[in-house]
């Protein structure tokens, strides 16, 4: 045990290396450049805090448009880039050279060339100077190398090809060839205007990105993080395997305030892998538990990975969406990861840590949750229909009183918890034995939930942008660091004003300038992840690719789906999430929706982003390029790659979830209401326990091959019936497209017709897509085409659109002059799908009996010594 632990003393300065190497730079400054480089970080974010906030508005100076704004951005992650990364590994890292210094400064001033030269760039549009295109050279060399300092070659790499890509069109063989862009045109194009580097990408890091990071950063530093362990451990650290199944809801809770799968798994695995490994595990499955509960942190409401605010621009929809159709996924996925590590402690028969909570019985355990879970939500009701109330009654008043009831809650749950002893702030060397009692561990950090609550109400209730509610929740936040302290000192007994105030400033720089410096990695992707989307929309070639794409996949959906998962794995080996989910989506989600209209399965856009996200954050875990595995296994002392292979194995149930809720979109809530949702929520976390259970090999006991098989089949029914129910039952009846109107006649609220589409697209190519129509108002079938805005002829045996009203829903559903309607699908009167869910459970049933029979009295070590 002496000689693992030192082994893990020598192994974690490298783990918090990398970290530092990969979220804020492997420098280690002093003096004045130290001093330099935490004002510059600073100043970056007060900046982003101005602009996002309604002072500029309200006072009349310092607004930034968009295009302004993501300018200063791009200067501020340029200038901390040079002076944070050194060039090489064998580069001075207490030192800044002069190469360094004078990079930095021109690397800046580029990024603010629009900002400074705005007025005469809007005057020359598409009509570039020389000093212009001399100035995007150099910014676009300089952004690249940047790029490979912060973030490593590939992305570089992708980048420089696509932008050779652009310039040699004329030479590239075959269906790849185009005419070609000037070097003047593609400067313009990339570096000058918004389609390429200060892109959508850019303008997503700079509105919402970076006040979340620096929300994460705040909270971290405030203590939250520690708070959410000890939580985690009081709460799960005496069952089972406990400390693994803390490590995980540790995970979740970080997860919940950071979009780092590098930094969680830092911050939570330092302590909990160590543990996890006195209870029981090995080095290798301690590192991958951590892991793959770390790289779920990514999906994790309120605050997802970087890329998810980018879907709020790409599909075109509200962050509170996002966040309802990612919640359910991401809360079964831990669900899940909680039963595969519950299922390892079993096979190896691993206890838990010593509890120092009283014993009670069960029933009283569960009357307590019970209560507090329902005096939690009648607080939630009071506070939603309490402030309803008194908004229309208030005024323009409502925020200073609002203001004024935080005020009196944060004050309230300070005095509460200086009832309770003070959370101790462990380090990794610190010898656990003995959990924390949870009543009082809750109780003393119950204050650092409420700027959570803040933005979740910004964002859910009231309905803010995601930047203005990250905003309100990082002034709350700046509000607790500096206050807390002496607050909960003088609930205590002890106070020392002065020097408590001052150490709460000194968290607040901490976490400011933190929060700017793990912003510098994301700024820089999205940066150069615009040449690439700006490659994309200059030459066209995302069409290009969509036709290989499609020849590739020979028209299957489900063949294109591996294809873009493979894509975004191999990507991810050396993109970050944020990079590799702008290339994926940019090239291959318009092309997934089109070929699933072929097919007839309307896939919605945000099931598409949303797949392409899930496997971008696995590349954070799949060997040999991880690294998220390589962190976990610095501290661990395991190999890197087993690891790695480990948590992709235990990752399995988060790559195989895209593949369902494409199939079946219930899983992402989307039409679903609320009696389904809590249903599809309950069935589908017992469909992926099982799933669970068969890639793990053990249920109740061992599995045998054809139980694993069985719960596999079990596990697929509970998740899309629909597959079985189409095969007993057609869904659609078939129509003749002259009976379109008779159909749509037949059509009930609710319900959407299918039309098969056959036409020409904007450059005269062929095409051909399905379309939902859904029931309008209308007594007959004609009257509801009407209403509808459609109109039809008959001519030689063909249904042809005849005209279209111009703005109305037909228009809208795409449905264009001279089309042909070549079929018409009414939805068929079936039985519910649910109902399948029935034989199913009763197979399931029947392996819990093969397995009950057939387990032995033995203890699970001699079971698992003996198989």
């Amino acid at each position: 045990m002496n000689n693992s632990a030192s082994r893990d003393d020598e192994s974690r300065p490298s783990a918090q290396e990398m970290a530092a190497t990969a979220d804020t730079g492997g420098r280690q400054l002093h003096g004045f450049s130290a001093r330099l480089l935490l004002c510059v970080a600073l100043a970056w974010s007060l900046f982003q805090l101005w602009i996002t906030s309604p002072l500029p508005y309200q006072l009349g100076f310092g607004v930034f448009s968009a295009t302004e704004a993501r300018s200063v951005h791009l200067a501020f992650a340029l200038f901390l880039a040079f002076l944070s990364y050194p060039a090489l590994n064998r580069s001075p890292s207490d030192r800044i050279p002069l190469t360094d210094w004078a990079m930095a400064l021109i690397g800046a001033f580029c990024a603010l060339y629009i900002y400074v030269f705005y007025d005469q760039l809007a005057n020359r549009p598409g009509n570039p100077i020389t000093q212009d295109v001399v100035v995007g050279i150099i910014g676009l060399l300089l952004l690249l190398e940047g790029t490979r300092r912060s973030l490593g070659p590939p992305l570089t790499i992708v980048a420089l090809v696509f932008l050779g890509y652009s310039l040699a069109g004329p030479y590239m063989p075959g269906m790849l060839a185009h005419r070609g862009v000037s070097f003047e045109a593609l400067v313009n194009h990339q570096w000058l205007t918004t389609q390429g580097v200060f892109g959508i990408a850019l303008g997503v890091s700079t509105s919402f990105v970076f006040l979340f990071v620096l929300f994460g950063a705040l909270l971290e530093k405030a203590g939250a993080g520690n708070y959410f362990i000890k939580v985690a451990f009081s709460l799960l650290g005496h069952y089972r395997g406990g400390p693994a199944k803390a490590a995980v809801v540790a995970s979740g809770l970080t997860g919940l305030i950071s979009g780092s799968s590098i930094a969680n798994t830092v911050t939570t695995g330092t302590f909990t892998i160590p543990l996890m490994k006195r209870v029981g595990f090995p080095s290798t499955k301690a590192g991958a538990v951590e892991v793959a509960a770390s790289v779920n942190g990514q999906i994790m409401p309120p605050v997802m990975g970087a890329a998810a605010f980018l879907m709020v621009e790409y599909v075109g929809i509200p962050y509170v969406e996002v966040i309802k159709h990612a919640f359910l996924p991401a809360v079964i996925s831990y669900i899940a990861l909680l039963y595969i590590v519950h299922l390892e402690a079993m096979k190896a028969g691993m206890q838990g840590l010593e509890s120092s909570n009283p014993v009670r019985p069960w029933l009283v355990k569960i009357t307590g949750f019970l209560t507090g879970l329902v005096g939690l939500m009648a607080l939630c009701a009071a506070v939603y229909y309490g402030l309803g109330w008194l908004k229309p009654v208030l005024g323009e008043a409502t925020p200073w009183v609002v203001a004024v009831i935080l005020a009196i809650a944060y004050v309230a749950l300070l005095r509460l918890g200086a009832n309770y002893p003070e959370l101790e702030h462990d380090t990794p060397d610190s010898d656990i034995t003995v959990l924390p009692r949870t009543k009082p561990t809750v109780m003393v950090g119950l204050h650092f939930l409420l700027p959570v609550v803040v933005l979740v109400w910004c964002l859910m209730v009231e309905r803010l942008s995601p930047g203005l509610s990250a905003f309100w929740a990082t002034v709350l936040m700046m509000v607790i660091m500096v206050t807390q302290r002496p607050l909960d000192a003088l609930f205590r007994g002890r106070l020392n004003l002065r020097a408590d105030i001052a150490e709460g400033f000194h968290d607040l720089w901490g976490g400011l300038t933190d929060g700017a410096r793990n912003m510098v990695g994301i700024g820089i992707a999205t940066a150069t992840a615009g040449i690439i989307v700006g490659a994309v929309s200059q030459t066209g070639v995302g069409l290009v690719l969509a036709d290989l794409v499609e020849q590739l996949s020979m028209g299957s959906l489900l063949l294109m789906l591996m294809l873009t998962a493979v894509l975004s794995l191999i990507l991810g080996m050396g993109l970050p999430t944020t990079a590799n989910y702008i290339v994926v989506s940019a090239l291959l989600a318009p092309v997934i929706v089109q070929l699933g209209q072929q097919q007839g399965l309307l896939v919605p856009l945000i099931a598409v982003h949303l797949f392409v996200f899930y496997f971008g954050i696995m590349a954070d875990v799949t060997p040999p390029v991880g690294l998220a595995s390589f962190a976990a296994a610095a501290i661990s002392g395991a190999d890197p790659i087993r690891t790695g292979a480990q948590a992709f194995w235990y990752s399995l149930r988060t790559a195989a979830l895209p593949f369902l809720f494409i199939f079946n979109t219930d899983l992402l809530l989307i039409n679903v209401d609320l009696w389904h949702g809590i249903l599809i929520f309950v069935v589908a976390t017992v469909a992926m326990l099982i799933f669970a259970a068969a890639t793990q090999g053990w249920f109740i006991t061992r599995n045998r091959w054809y139980e694993t098989l069985l719960l596999l089949l079990v596990a697929f029914t509970l998740f899309r019936p629909g597959f079985w129910q189409d095969m007993i039952v057609p869904p659609y009846d078939n129509m003749p497209p002259a009976q379109l109107a008779e159909a749509y006649g037949q059509l009930e609220d609710g319900q959407h017709l299918r039309v098969a589409v056959d036409g020409t697209d904007d450059y005269g190519e062929p095409t051909h897509f399905v379309v939902e129509v859904p029931a309008v108002e209308g007594d007959t079938g004609q009257a509801r085409l009407e209403n509808l805005g459609l109109m039809l002829r008959e001519e030689e045996g063909n249904t042809l659109v005849d005209m279209v009203t111009w703005g109305s829903q037909a228009k809208e559903l795409g449905f264009d002059l001279d089309q042909t309607i070549t079929a018409v699908r009414l939805p068929a009167d079936r039985f519910a799908k649910e109902w399948l869910w029935i034989p199913a459970l009763l197979v399931l049933g029947l392996i819990i009996l093969l397995q009950r029979r057939r387990r032995s009295p033995q203890s699970p070590q001699a079971a698992a010594a003996s198989s």
